[in-house]
């Protein structure tokens, strides 16, 4: 019997979800794909969004997004071979690591327990959706982030640990990458350290990870991801109201669970952009001139006047506001023309209302960004 097991998946279609003929001229050469992003690329692409039993199409912006996260991987790894001098990767004992050492082994943990398990129902790309996500945001966006001052404590005990588990974490990231980029993994793997009791010549022949009880920190992964919870909603606000990083302002945190928020201090400041910190009990009792950010168990107020130019900011919402009116106006305008909503086709009427609804969501936004400038 040559194999026990045969998946069927569905057909790649193209990017308008019609099959591939030579008659359409629609058909895709893998070897051009390759040529231009890599075998990894066109791999990574085929896997993503694939499910048993459905069709998938294949389209250019997924080609890219593919050679994206290779490239994401990549620059990760030469960052991390950039600040290790270790011979050897061991995980440190529990006492040794720090609370973003527990909470970035205890979610690879978690990973590896729901990759395995959606590899074993064939779920390929739910399990590499999963990996995705791990790789691109929790390691690069904010492991990475988080150990940088202790990557510059060269000497350091903090530093000996910390690249003991971004190597540890990095080598079995790239294990459970392999299946799907077998070529980028390879090559990055052969210039980490070994990890100990895995000396394998080739990534290939190496045991696939598995969930290892000893590396779960519940309390620790949720104490930390309140703290990413909170500094996230911070920059977000920031971003929308489009202060830069280099703009620091003072932070007022009101929570009954202050512990997580005043363990991670150091990371709210340098990631969340505070000037300072503090914890009060209540929250104040008039709160004109602040602005508000809300996660599940805490909210922060930041001064507004130290954010932004209020003059400028009222006379920029002044003219958004203006134009989004306008804008709303003449689409109404449109809607209410019987003979263009009888004779226009369907989908550029619908095109035309929901052109309304976003108008609608802008204005009340812009009005809500005003009064709090008042």
């Amino acid at each position: 019997v040559p194999f026990d097991t045969v998946l069927i998946h569905g057909l790649v279609r193209d990017a308008q979800g019609r099959k591939m003929s030579k008659s359409l001229g629609n058909g895709i050469d893998p070897l051009e794909i390759i040529g231009t992003y890599g075998a990894d690329a066109l791999r990574f692409a085929l896997a993503t969004g694939n499910s048993p039993g459905n069709d998938m199409r294949f389209s250019d912006e997924k080609i890219e997004a593919a050679r994206n996260f290779n490239n994401k991987l990549w620059n990760a790894a030469r960052f991390v071979l950039m600040n290790l001098d270790i011979e050897q990767v061991t995980v440190p004992s529990k006492e040794e690591l720090e609370t973003e050492d527990k909470w970035i082994l205890s979610r690879l943990n978690d990973l590896t327990k729901e990759v395995c398990e959606n590899l074993d129902r064939f779920e390929l790309g739910v399990a590499l959706a999963k990996l995705y996500d791990f790789v691109w945001s929790e390691f690069c966006d904010w492991y990475i982030e988080l150990l940088k001052p202790r990557f510059a404590d060269k000497g350091s005990r903090s530093n000996l640990v910390a690249q003991k588990v971004i190597a540890y974490v990095l080598g079995q990231t790239l294990k459970l990458l392999h299946p799907f980029m077998p070529f980028i993994t390879e090559e990055i793997r052969s210039s980490l350290p070994p990890i100990s009791g895995d000396e394998a010549e080739s990534i290939m022949i190496s045991a696939y990870p598995s969930y290892d009880p000893a590396l779960s920190f519940p309390e620790d992964e949720e104490r930390m991801e309140k703290l990413i919870e909170l500094i996230r909603a911070i920059r977000n606000r920031r971003a929308e109201m489009n202060v830069p990083p280099s703009k620091k302002a003072e932070l007022m945190i009101v929570t009954d669970q202050a512990e997580p928020y005043q363990q991670g201090l150091h990371f709210i400041q340098r990631l969340a952009y505070a000037s300072n910190v503090t914890f009060p009990e209540t929250a104040p009792a008039d709160v004109t001139g602040l602005v508000s950010v809300v996660t599940h168990d805490a909210t922060a107020y930041l001064p507004l006047s130290e954010l932004v130019d209020l003059a400028a900011e009222r006379e920029r919402i002044a003219k958004e506001l203006e134009k989004a009116k306008n804008g709303l106006r003449i689409t109404e305008g449109k809607l209410a023309n019987e003979k263009f909503v009888a004779h226009a086709p369907e989908n550029v009427v619908n095109a035309e209302r929901e052109k309304v609804a976003k108008y609608q969501e802008l204005i009340a936004k812009l009005e809500e960004s005003a009064k709090a400038m008042a």
